[in-house]
């Protein structure tokens, strides 16, 4: 049997230690300008650029982008957090008359669940429908993370293709 000194200082131990979350807990909250520069890293990347059909922003115009959509309110915003860690973004927003989703997730992230995690919680959080998504055709993986978020396909490209799909939810 221990002694009850050694007993306390077990209990104080596992007290003390926070439990920590889930691996590949995906989360969303509110974006703060803490994660600004994480997210203008992100959309920096060469293969993620190239496999959005997206050209990145200078530092300036990156930083004009998200203080005007952090000033709009019709745009619901959010921060992607994968364990704890910046995973990305995801943002509701009007665009031509329709409400659309975006998102953006860093490649260290990719293949983790993090985009298809982030748009489902998103989705039960922003209830208008229809949404719509524009996507490079080429994006196989983030049509994918469309259509299992029950995403169909609205438009094929147009004879003035720029490469682009649209996809429709409800």
């Amino acid at each position: 049997m221990s002694e009850p000194n050694e007993r306390a200082q077990d209990d104080r131990m596992s007290i003390a230690a926070p439990t920590p979350p889930p691996a590949g807990e995906v989360r969303l909250r509110g974006v703060t300008e803490d994660d600004l520069p994480v997210f203008f890293e992100h959309q920096r990347d060469p293969e993620a650029n190239r496999m959005a059909a997206f050209p990145p922003r200078d530092r300036d115009a990156f930083m004009a982008h998200w203080t005007t959509i952090r000033r709009d309110a019709s745009v619901v915003a959010r921060t992607v957090l994968l364990d704890g860690e910046v995973a990305g973004n995801v943002v509701a927003f009007d665009y031509e008359g329709r409400r659309e989703v975006g998102y953006w997730i860093g490649r260290t992230f990719w293949g983790k669940g993090a985009a298809t995690g982030a748009l489902q919680a998103f989705l039960d959080e922003v209830s208008e429908r229809p949404l719509y998504a524009g996507v490079a055709e080429a994006n196989v993986a983030s049509i994918r993370v469309l259509e299992k978020c029950g995403f169909t396909i609205s438009e094929a490209p147009a004879g003035d293709d720029d490469g682009h799909v649209l996809m429709r939810l409800g």
